[in-house]
């Protein structure tokens, strides 16, 4: 079984979340691509969005240039907060179980809200 990569993005105010798309095999260009959907999802909500928190992985490399061209600043968790990554930490056996279920793998054209 390959393992898959979900690219998601939580509103932590309103838990509104992103699905960007799961692949197999990130690569730049498709996570700048999936930073631009939703960036053009958020529209002019954008500007309500000062920084990204990232979890203890490290932000794709392609989506660094795509924040930080909209002034969005890229944070790290720290590492003693362990509770800092709970929303989204609930939320990914949920996605597993839907992708699953619906056998759905690929990326999405456009992001998709949950």
């Amino acid at each position: 079984m390959t393992g898959l990569y979900a690219i998601a993005v939580m509103e932590v105010g309103t838990r509104t979340v992103h699905i960007l798309g799961t692949t197999a095999h990130p690569t730049a260009a498709g996570a700048a691509q999936l930073s631009r959907n939703l960036l053009a999802d958020l529209g002019e909500r954008t500007s309500g969005f000062p920084y990204v928190l990232r979890p203890r992985q490290p932000v794709h490399p392609g989506m660094r240039p795509v924040f930080t061209s909209e002034n969005i600043q890229i944070l790290k968790s720290a590492p003693q907060t362990p509770k800092m990554n709970a929303h989204v930490e609930r939320f990914i056996p949920s996605l597993i179980r839907h992708r699953l279920a619906r056998g759905r793998t690929g990326t999405c054209g456009s992001p998709r809200r949950a």
